[in-house]
């Protein structure tokens, strides 16, 4: 534990972590907020599907952009016109929920709601690379940073649920905006372990991805998300397969609460083995990790199963953003830790829905098949391009200007 109080000790670094913290905690409120909102709205289970999925790709697709314009204008630059947006396409999205608007109304206004989300998670994280890149307590705050994540996923869903179940998903909502708005104005004016805006040009029309590794590892990611998505769906079906719907909030909680323990356990060792191996293997115990909810055929079986799923999926996450902050130049490091986090909302959405399909037409038990098949192509994958996820020494040309590796250059 003296890891993490050392880390958590680092000069003026709550002032940051107190704001992202209530910044954050609606993020995880937003997919299924928008899910209950539409559904209440149009009495639509389809149409509220579509909304949430359509908040959740335009997220993925518009957040990297935006770590990008922070990466080279600096975050509050970015955050404040972004939180701003936001306000007014969520604010807007509860007005038409509640005067029961149409549907593709709904869905384009979603969209707008989850493409200007303020990624302060990924801005976090690019602080404490700033704060601590290069020093053996890095991957200590990545583990901070996981399980936070963990506790806002934890967290938010229970008190969505109790404020669409005791007022309407329009009060549930609003107090995320509420919170998302005040959390990320305060956070956008503390300047400590902010990075000073470095303008650069990368030479792709796909940016950060063609970099060393980052394309790999967004498809782990992709494949991790896939596990939360797939497991929400399974989980819930399951249990009112079984006659025991209330449990499916204990079960996932459980998952949830075992991540937290894995990744105290994984930030607090010093380990010898190189993150890219680290990775592979965390990838392959995920994989068999995961294919135990296929034999989960009682409610005490389901817990452990997810319990064992949870006790590894937070350390491959860590792992993950560790090896991202090693393969990326800081000028861009904000955009990759957003190609990261929007894999994992791509991938819960991917999940949730092709889960849902099986759970339809096979029952409930095919949904926990996409875990072990997701997780385990990606550990093929990740085998086949282990030596692109080290780090190569930057090259240096004898009468060159100055530039940066992985075809970044400052403009």
């Amino acid at each position: 534990m003296q890891s993490y109080l050392n880390v958590l000790a680092t000069p003026g670094a709550w002032r940051f972590l107190a704001p992202a913290l209530v910044a954050r905690l609606p993020y995880a409120m937003m997919q299924i907020g928008i899910l209950l909102l539409v559904q209440w709205s149009t009495g639509s289970y389809g149409a509220a599907g579509v909304a949430s999925a359509a908040a959740a790709i335009s997220q993925a697709v518009v957040g990297p952009q935006t770590g990008r314009l922070a990466d080279r204008y600096g975050q509050p630059r970015v955050l404040l016109p972004q939180v701003t947006v936001h306000a007014l396409a969520l604010g807007t999205l509860l007005a038409l929920a509640a005067s029961h608007a149409s549907a593709p109304l709904l869905v384009l206004t979603a969209g707008l709601a989850g493409a200007s989300v303020p990624q302060v998670g990924a801005m976090v994280r690019a602080r404490w690379s700033y704060l601590l890149g290069g020093s053996g307590r890095l991957g200590t705050a990545f583990a901070v940073e996981s399980i936070t994540d963990e506790l806002t996923f934890t967290l938010a869903p229970v008190l969505l649920v109790l404020l669409s179940t005791g007022f309407t998903p329009v009060v549930a909502l609003l107090v995320a905006l509420v919170l998302i708005l005040a959390g990320t104005v305060v956070f956008a004016t503390v300047r400590i372990g902010a990075p000073e805006p470095m303008p650069v040009k990368v030479r792709s029309t796909r940016g950060v991805l063609r970099l060393r590794g980052v394309a790999v590892l967004a498809l782990g990611f992709l494949a991790m998300g896939s596990v939360f998505g797939s497991m929400q769906v399974g989980i819930t079906s399951f249990t009112a397969q079984l006659g025991v719907p209330a449990v499916a909030g204990p079960v996932y909680a459980a998952f949830s609460g075992a991540s937290v323990v894995g990744g105290l356990l994984y930030g607090a060792v010093r380990w010898r083995v190189s993150a890219a191996t680290r990775l592979a293997w965390g990838l392959g115990l995920l994989a068999a990790a995961t294919s135990a909810l296929m034999f989960a055929g009682t409610v005490p079986l389901l817990f452990g199963a997810a319990a064992l799923a949870g006790l590894v999926i937070a350390p491959v996450i860590i792992t993950g953003y560790t090896l991202i902050e090693g393969l990326t130049p800081a000028e861009v490091r904000t955009e990759a830790f957003t190609w990261l986090t929007g894999a994992i909302g791509l991938g819960l959405a991917t999940g949730a829905s092709v889960a849902g399909q099986l759970v339809d037409r096979f029952g409930p038990t095919l949904a926990f098949v996409v875990p072990p098949l997701m997780t385990g192509l990606v550990t093929l994958l990740i085998l086949l391009r282990l030596p692109s996820l080290r780090p190569e020494p930057e090259p240096v040309t004898a009468g060159a200007g100055p530039m940066t590796a992985q075809g970044v250059t400052r403009g």
